[in-house]
């Protein structure tokens, strides 16, 4: 009898222990049980969302709250998953990167009903009341930025423009290309650029303002999904579809980033291609390496330093019963969303070690060739 109750102590200190080491890995500072705030970010396959959860843990080093981030891997059913996980720990602040932005609205719906505050961080969520504010980067201006980089080193007239977007999943996705499109069409219209990969772009060249479907048909034959083996593959695909005197020297508006390297070594291995100029964006560090090496013409710079100091001051001002101040506003197809817009820079082998380097976003050691 007594060894049976040796064991019955040992098995509780035991599942005690348990509890203490479950409770401690959960949140990233606080001494209890519950998370104040819970971020959910919608993969880890992507560098730059793994990029932005190192600049979440590290402003959140001195914060006074506890706080919880998850990785939904590209599924909206384990995105939801997550939402209630936070829910069950007891947030009182969800900032949310959806995977797919519609399909993210039951899952803030959720939060909203146990009274948190959502933030949509650099994606919207759409077709939801349950959005109360949206932290981002100004993605019309990124994509402006990417064609007015084609836009002033194109040469001549009827140079080759291939166009490529990201998800038609992703609001985003829409805004990058509306802003860039803005940009290229009267371009596209007198002649300066011929556009090489997309009928339906074609179809609209004289048209400056596009529907949502409109951009979704155009977004629909040139989408990579953000995923750079469909780049890759579709990029393959244009250029065995494309004749000679649609080579030679090229422009590309490629999305980002991941997706402008696998364009990039496509066009780059083409031996009908003279050269190409090709947008990217997010900074991710293969892609310096590619713009130091001349292979990759630019990215955008979104400092995700500030857009997380944006979003966590913005939960704590929530926290601390503050209004938090917003910018401007989204409409997301249901409501008009409050939001905090943050600049964004443009890159290129002339400027990557002032904005990058010199600015302690990176450090030159990282890189060769600099």
């Amino acid at each position: 009898m007594g060894k049976k109750l040796k064991g019955l102590a040992l098995l509780a200190i035991l599942l005690v222990f348990g509890l203490l080491v479950v409770g401690c890995s959960s949140s990233s500072s606080g001494g209890s049980g519950s998370i104040d705030v819970g971020i959910v970010l919608p993969t880890k396959d992507e560098p730059r969302w793994v990029q932005d959860e190192k600049r979440f843990k590290d402003a959140l080093v001195d914060s006074k709250y506890s706080t919880e981030i998850l990785f939904s891997q590209g599924s909206s059913a384990k995105e939801k998953e997550n939402v209630e996980a936070l829910l069950n720990k007891g947030i009182k602040v969800l900032i949310i990167t959806p995977h797919d932005g519609a399909a993210a609205a039951s899952a803030v719906e959720s939060a909203k009903k146990e009274g948190v505050t959502v933030i949509a961080y650099d994606r919207l969520i759409t077709e939801t009341d349950a959005v109360d504010y949206y932290v981002t980067f100004d993605s019309l201006a990124v994509g402006a930025a990417q064609a007015q980089y084609l836009v002033d080193r194109a040469q001549g007239s009827g140079v080759p423009l291939y166009l490529y977007a990201g998800a038609a999943s992703d609001n985003n996705a829409f805004l990058f290309f509306e802003g860039a499109w803005k940009v290229l069409q009267p371009k596209i219209a007198d002649g300066t650029f011929k556009i090489a990969n997309s009928s339906e772009a074609e179809g609209l060249k004289n048209s400056g303002d596009l529907s949502r479907d409109q951009l979704g048909k155009i977004i629909g034959q040139i989408t990579t999904n953000w995923d750079p083996n469909e780049a890759k593959n579709k990029a393959q695909t244009h250029l065995t579809a494309t004749g000679s005197d649609l080579k030679r020297n090229v422009a590309i508006l490629a999305p980002n980033d991941g997706t402008s390297r696998a364009i990039a070594d496509v066009f780059g291995s083409d031996g009908e291609i003279t050269s190409y100029i090709v947008t990217g964006q997010d900074a991710e560090k293969a892609s310096i390496q590619y713009i130091i090496d001349g292979k990759q013409s630019m990215t955008v710079f979104k400092d995700v330093r500030t857009l997380v100091k944006d979003a966590m001051g913005m939960a704590i001002d929530i926290l601390d019963g503050k209004t938090p101040e917003t910018t401007g506003s989204y409409n997301n197809g249901s409501v008009e969303v409050k939001a905090k817009q943050t600049n964004v820079i443009v890159v290129d082998k002339d400027n990557v070690k002032k904005e990058l380097i010199d600015s302690k976003y990176y450090e030159a050691s990282e890189f060769t060739g600099l």
